[in-house]
């Protein structure tokens, strides 16, 4: 039985921004979100580099016949290639020195999600009895660590002056042991990728109230809205997908700075 994702998105400028820095990419069976950073225009070069090479993965899995161990391969090394091609780009052209982005991917297969994941975009997963999201990907920043040390609560965290300093980032010399996390994705599972222009504006428990109160495709919308409501200080990508089965699978979409 074959299995897609059926996604709702948007990739929004914000209200304080001059130009998207996010980016995003909507395949059947791969989704991603990147948050770009740095140099002169070199946060939108460097999230589009790694979106452009998840899409083109995904062209990859879609014609080629791979096993499950090949594609796992390939999802991993694709950090390499963005790393190199960031490397190559900032060579090229001075002015990018110092770009980097976050990557946060998703793939389904064999009725599971892998999630590849670097920076502070987020993966979370929604807990339909519940109606909680839970949040899968772990940031790699330094208020997460603090958290982990028992010296901040994410309540502290979330509204904290330094939250968005990353601990790790694809910037082209990332130094990063890229590795999956593996989740069941069955028919009917629900995802929500992120740049922290949500997550850092909207609590966990914010968002799960605006899901739990929605129709799919209200989703986005409404926590868009809410967003732009709270002040929307930063760019903001958000991508509401759902595992379903049958035809139809949607054609390979960019979004934000990769769409441009």
């Amino acid at each position: 039985m074959a299995t897609f994702l059926s996604c709702h998105f948007t990739s929004h400028i914000g209200l304080s921004r001059e130009g998207n820095e996010d980016a995003g990419v909507i395949a059947s069976t791969i989704i991603a979100v990147a948050d770009g950073m740095g140099g002169h225009a070199g946060g939108e070069v460097a999230s589009s580099i790694a979106i452009r090479e998840i899409a083109r993965l995904a062209e990859t899995f879609r014609t080629t016949d791979l096993d499950t161990d090949s594609r796992e391969d390939l999802l991993l090394n694709v950090i390499f290639d963005i790393d190199n091609e960031i490397i190559e780009r900032t060579e090229q052209n001075e002015a990018l020195a110092g770009m980097g982005t976050t990557l946060t991917a998703l793939y389904l297969a064999d009725e599971k999600a892998h999630i590849l994941h670097v920076g502070d975009s987020r993966c979370y997963s929604w807990d339909t009895k519940k109606k909680l999201l839970r949040q899968i990907s772990v940031d790699h920043t330094v208020m997460q660590e603090l958290i982990d040390q028992g010296r901040l609560t994410p309540a502290e965290a979330h509204d904290h002056p330094q939250r968005s300093l990353l601990t790790q980032a694809l910037v082209g010399d990332s130094g990063v042991d890229p590795l999956l996390q593996v989740v069941p994705a069955k028919i009917g599972e629900k995802f929500l990728l992120c740049s922290d222009g949500l997550s850092s504006t909207l609590t966990d428990q914010e968002m799960s109230k605006i899901i739990a109160t929605s129709s799919d495709d209200g989703v986005v919308d409404a926590l868009l809205a809410a967003t732009l409501t709270a002040g929307a200080p930063d760019n903001v990508t958000i991508i509401w997908a759902t595992v379903v089965d049958g035809e139809g699978a949607p054609a390979t979409e960019l979004l934000g700075a990769a769409h441009e």
